[in-house]
């Protein structure tokens, strides 16, 4: 293997025109993959040989390799999941990244990354409305900012007790009880599983007409039992309609009661940054802990996500580790006493050059523009002959459907229609689109975060569903 100062160019030189000619070609390649994974098994199962092959190889044969099975996400016209793009400057610095090859655990390992990671944590402090004195981590996902909240209130609801659960675990200990609506996400779930919490104490409390949580139904719910230790988890903007729990009224509620408030704002909590939908958030200042994602909204590349402590403490003390062969600083941050990983990428670099790349209006006009992409998608398709509207979007989340045509078909018939245009939109390569349930009814989501989208695409995508329904 060349080992001297030439080694890496050719290579990296290789992997930028390739990189190029895929995001120039953004716009002309079907979003979809269209690769069966079969045929992805092709490319890729070979007999790994004795002796390895030149770098520049391996990158072409890749490149090669994955043709068929990559989706445009980081186009303008993938609508699905609430995935975001990439910023031209955090696609730069995530490449820049890999280059510097930090281990982002402490400043003694790297200290550049270790101060942006301070600055940019005060920044995003001051754009999300989190009060400035709450500790953060830098993490991969919403998942594991979730967990992140979660062992803190789980260190501090517990030591109320008098009971150190990092000390003595949770055999034995008082449970906790959790406390959120029917419609939270999948990913605090598979937090509370993560950290042994147990779903069996999660008690999912009904939510009114418009997805949120009624304030009346969590004080029942709290006064049900109240000597328990209590975490409350609220939505700044649900999965499938973008709804925003009542924070004013409910964040009081469970503070009276000395409940942990979590909000879970993956792309929501976003909405701070716009002064057009902030006040969605109102109330969500007094919450414990909130967790959101910087490759939805922000556009940073995945993955990078940021949980936020407001009882730095418990979050301290439930993260921070020391050994003696490890330097920890005086006067600088290490970010292992904040973070569940030990070695972790700088994911500081990418958020800070996003954020600088956007300043902090053009934060708020990449929401107030994503939004307005979303209400025109939602409405135009819904215009649609065959097309029905089931949620007209508040922030960027919206639903449709397909019902059958045939006087009196069946719930099951609908939900197939509905299933069948999704595939048809799809298929076309012009768009991609996921599809949920919502109230007992097959649909499709509509989910604009990527800054690059245009009202071009949008009309090219509206296009795309008459075709399909046509």
């Amino acid at each position: 293997m060349q080992i001297g100062d030439a080694c890496f160019r050719k290579v990296l030189e290789e992997a930028v025109r390739h990189a190029l000619s895929h995001l120039e070609t953004l716009e002309k390649i079907p979003v979809a993959a269209f690769a069966d994974p079969q045929t992805l098994r092709m490319h890729f199962k070979k007999p790994l040989a004795a002796d390895g092959i030149p770098a520049d190889e391996v990158i072409a044969d890749l490149v090669r390799g994955v043709e068929g099975g990559l989706l445009g996400s980081a186009g303008g016209r993938f609508f699905a999941w609430v995935i975001g793009g990439s910023l031209p400057a955090a696609l730069a610095a995530d490449w820049l990244t890999s280059a510097w090859d930090q281990n982002a655990a402490l400043f003694a390992c790297g200290p550049a990354a270790a101060v942006v990671e301070e600055v940019v944590g005060g920044w995003l402090k001051e754009i999300l409305g989190i009060p400035s004195g709450a500790s953060f981590a830098f993490v991969t996902g919403c998942q594991m900012a979730h967990a992140t909240c979660l062992m803190a209130a789980r260190h501090a609801l517990l030591a109320r007790s008098g009971w150190n659960v990092e000390e003595r675990g949770l055999y034995g200990a008082p449970p906790l009880r959790i406390l959120t609506s029917a419609t939270q996400h999948g990913s605090f779930e598979r937090a509370i599983r993560m950290l042994g919490l147990g779903l069996s104490h999660i008690v999912r409390l009904p939510v009114d007409s418009c997805e949120r949580l009624p304030p009346q139904a969590l004080e029942c719910a709290l006064d049900a039992d109240p000597f328990a230790p209590t975490i409350v988890l609220l939505q700044a903007g649900e999965i499938n309609t973008g709804c925003f729990d009542l924070f004013e009224e409910l964040v009081p509620i469970a503070k009276r009661r000395s409940a942990w408030v979590h909000i879970d704002g993956a792309f929501g909590l976003w909405a701070a940054a716009s002064p057009k939908y902030r006040h969605l958030l109102a109330g969500a200042a007094a919450a414990d802990s909130w967790a959101t994602d910087g490759h939805k909204w922000l556009n940073v590349p995945y993955d990078c996500a940021y949980a936020f402590v407001i009882d730095t403490e418990a979050h301290r003390a439930a993260m921070s580790h020391r050994e003696p062969y490890l330097i920890h600083a005086a006067a600088a941050r290490d970010q292992i006493d904040w973070n569940p990983e030990w070695s972790r990428r700088a994911r500081g670099f990418s958020t800070y050059a996003a954020l600088r790349q956007l300043g902090r209006n053009g934060i708020g006009e990449l929401v107030e523009r994503c939004c307005r992409h979303a209400h025109r998608l939602v409405m135009e398709i819904s215009h649609l002959r065959g097309a029905e509207m089931l949620w007209k979007p508040i922030l960027n989340q919206g639903l449709v459907c397909f019902p059958h045509s045939a006087p009196g078909a069946s719930d099951s018939e609908h939900d197939r229609r509905t299933d069948e245009i999704i595939a048809a939109i799809n298929a076309t390569g012009e768009a991609f689109f996921s599809g949920t349930t919502w109230r007992g009814r097959r649909a499709m989501r509509v989910s604009v975060c990527n800054w690059c989208t245009t009202e071009a695409d949008v009309q090219r995508t509206v296009s795309a569903v008459a075709k399909a329904l046509g």
